[in-house]
């Protein structure tokens, strides 16, 4: 899991400066106790946890390195309005029933052509996820882009987003 282990294998330093702002009695559900000082009446409680959530995800979304992106995703506004958003979603449970919902009910989308594109290296949302899916929708076309994380903003993840338009657009 992103927010709480696994990606901190490949990021250690980054994952240090994430959990540093949570206390280690609260680190065994990350994500209840970044939602808690999110929505903190503090507002320096706020930013703190916003800024160290985003700087988090912004330090692990690409293949290499942005630093544009780093700084960006560190900023007040962004980092709180990005992190309370990320956070609600996922103290929600992604507003799935259950965890296997989105593959479970693939099949209705059986005669629906699709494009699935994603990341070889992405960190946040690992290939398997996508792979699963496309074994799942029969009308999917899988396209793993080897040089990619998790950004859309990365040049492969662009060009095949371009491509699958130029299909469903008929060019």
């Amino acid at each position: 899991m992103f927010y709480q282990d696994g990606c901190s294998w490949l990021f250690p330093d980054a994952f240090a400066d994430y959990v540093s702002v949570i206390p280690k009695g609260e680190r065994a559900d990350m994500i209840a106790a970044y939602y808690k000082r999110l929505t903190s009446e503090d507002p320096f409680v706020q930013v703190e946890a916003a800024r160290a959530w985003s700087a988090w995800e912004g330090r692990t979304l690409s293949l290499l390195p942005d630093f544009d992106r780093e700084r960006q995703f560190s900023e007040d506004y962004y980092a709180l309005a990005f992190a309370r958003i990320e956070s609600h979603y996922f103290v929600n449970r992604g507003f799935f029933d259950t965890d296997d919902q989105l593959l479970r009910n693939a099949g209705r989308l059986k005669d629906i052509p699709g494009v699935i594109v994603h990341g070889r290296y992405d960190v946040v949302t690992p290939v398997k996820n996508a792979f699963d899916l496309a074994s799942a929708w029969p009308q999917a076309d899988l396209r793993v882009v080897p040089d990619a994380g998790h950004a859309m903003t990365e040049p492969g993840i662009v060009h095949e987003l371009i491509a699958a338009t130029r299909i469903f657009a008929g060019n």
